[in-house]
């Protein structure tokens, strides 16, 4: 960690106030909003990025952490861990009137009232965004939107290979131990703060790809990337690709963390088959 007190991982309330405080000063209103120049064809997803407490050791101390789902084999990229959330549906549109009204969620939002009043229609965007997160989270996962506690967007991840656009929006999950899961999830996955920011947590992820799925990575034989794993209850789950990017993004925002050079790090082999991709 950085000169940031250490037990912040450990202190909701405060850390609820800098992310929310961090987000709304550092993540420029144009890295989450459309972008004239891009593809026409492009589709938006919106996802929630959603962070709250367990309880941890033999004390049961509350400590913070971020709150995955696992990918079932009923749908793509099985067993993948990613944040609850979808493309962007004509019904949100809908929905997204009722979040910005006095009282309602996006209103207790302390940075709502001058995004709104500056700038209308990047409001009206963040509320469709944040509604079909809502919307997805609630089909996949049961999160009652009534128990989020909204804290900011993130910065915009393009996906050029599925010219698709994810929006993460940061949430914190208040009061809700259990969840109702859908046929797309396996289970729930927690991460503790403390464990991401961990630096010996981290390894290199190299896929094998067979020569008739190298398209998918218009690369031949292996791809590297940066991992998370986390080992618990003599269970091993691992983070990669684009949740991984979202999560430490946050992590650098907020804690000023960097993930260690790759080349340095333990290797963790893995191969691609056609499962995963189709």
């Amino acid at each position: 960690m950085n000169s940031l007190p250490e037990n912040l991982a450990f202190d909701a309330a405060a850390l609820r106030e800098r992310v929310a405080e961090v987000l709304s000063e550092n993540c420029d209103l144009e890295d989450i909003y459309p972008n004239e120049e891009g593809p026409s064809d492009e589709r938006m997803s919106s996802v929630l990025l959603l962070l709250g407490e367990i309880l941890s050791g033999e004390d049961g101390v509350p400590e913070v952490c971020i709150i995955l789902n696992k990918r079932s084999k009923e749908v793509k990229q099985p067993g993948d861990l990613c944040c609850p959330g979808g493309a962007v549906e004509k019904i949100d549109h809908f929905f997204a009137r009722f979040l910005s009204f006095r009282g309602s969620i996006l209103s207790r939002w302390p940075y709502w009232s001058e995004l709104k009043r500056g700038s209308p229609e990047n409001a009206r965007f963040l509320s469709l965004l944040y509604a079909a997160g809502l919307r997805e989270a609630w089909e996949e996962m049961g999160v009652n939107p009534f128990r989020l506690v909204f804290l900011g967007p993130l910065p915009t991840h393009y996906l050029a290979l599925f010219r698709r656009s994810i929006h993460p929006m940061v949430a914190w999950v208040s009061h809700q131990e259990r969840f109702r899961l859908s046929w797309e999830v396996e289970r729930i996955v927690k991460f503790p703060l403390r464990a991401l920011l961990n630096p010996f947590n981290y390894a290199h992820y190299r896929m094998y790809v067979p020569d008739h799925l190298e398209w998918r990575f218009k690369e031949a034989g292996t791809v590297d990337f940066p991992c998370f794993v986390y080992r618990t209850g003599g269970r091993a789950d691992l983070l990669w690709g684009v949740t991984f990017k979202i999560v430490t993004r946050l992590l650098e925002m907020i804690f000023g963390f960097q993930v260690p050079d790759i080349e340095k790090l333990p290797l963790v082999p893995a191969s691609l088959n056609d499962q995963y991709v189709r």
